[in-house]
């Protein structure tokens, strides 16, 4: 799948849970979740969910440790995708 196409499909997913709309009109792949967009840890969750829903895949407990920034996510969801 190609980068454009997951950075949108993330940015609608992220959008309900962001703090700083600012930010995330400026989003990129060096953005950083919780920092950046403000969005708390319990809502990181929910992104992950949604991602989850979404691309139809399942992220594992040492992935979604690692999914805090835009580039760290999308990583994340091609390696997931390309071993469906």
């Amino acid at each position: 799948m190609e980068k454009e196409v997951l950075i949108t499909a993330l940015k609608k997913i992220v959008k309900p849970y962001i703090q700083d709309e600012e930010a995330f009109e400026n989003l990129s792949e060096n953005t950083d979740f919780i920092k950046d967009l403000k969005i708390n840890s319990a809502n990181l969750v929910d992104v992950i969910l949604d991602v989850e829903d979404e691309f139809d895949i399942i992220v594992d407990n040492e992935s979604m440790e690692k999914m805090l920034t835009v580039k760290a996510a999308l990583e994340i969801i091609e390696t997931k995708l390309s071993e469906k």
